[in-house]
């Protein structure tokens, strides 16, 4: 296999300098979150081994687990043939969803409607109580 120079100008971001990150537990495949990185949260994240993305609602940067304690340990960063979506590899430290469950993809399409095939693990009132 051929080793590329790591180039963030290979990868293509949108017009708001946003690319997708779905991110999965590195062990067991599980699908945690997608969130969106800009620039200088991927170089924040390669430059320290800990997730970070931008809020898109908030207009800052998100490290994860930053205010929870849920952290993703980044283990490696892949992205797709196109180079417009990035996979982050983690282990995650505590639970990956503002709900309290494990992963963000808990609602199952069935019968026509949305159910929830997992329960939360933690309060999600606790998770951002002040410490």
């Amino acid at each position: 296999m051929n080793a590329l120079q790591l180039n963030l100008d290979d990868l293509k971001f949108n017009d708001n300098g946003l690319i997708p990150a779905i991110t999965q537990q590195y062990d067991t495949g599980e699908v945690l979150m997608m969130a969106w990185m800009n620039r200088d949260s991927l170089q924040e994240t390669l430059n320290t081994g800990v997730a970070c993305y931008w809020s898109r609602s908030r207009q800052k940067f998100w490290k994860k687990g930053e205010t929870s304690g849920h952290i993703q340990k980044v283990k490696s960063i892949r992205t797709d043939c196109d180079q417009d979506t990035l996979l982050i590899l983690v282990d995650q430290v505590g639970v990956a969803c503002h709900t309290g469950r494990r992963s963000c993809f808990f609602l199952e399409a069935a019968a026509g409607t949305w159910r929830a095939i997992s329960a939360p693990e933690v309060d999600p009132n606790e998770i951002y109580k002040p410490k």
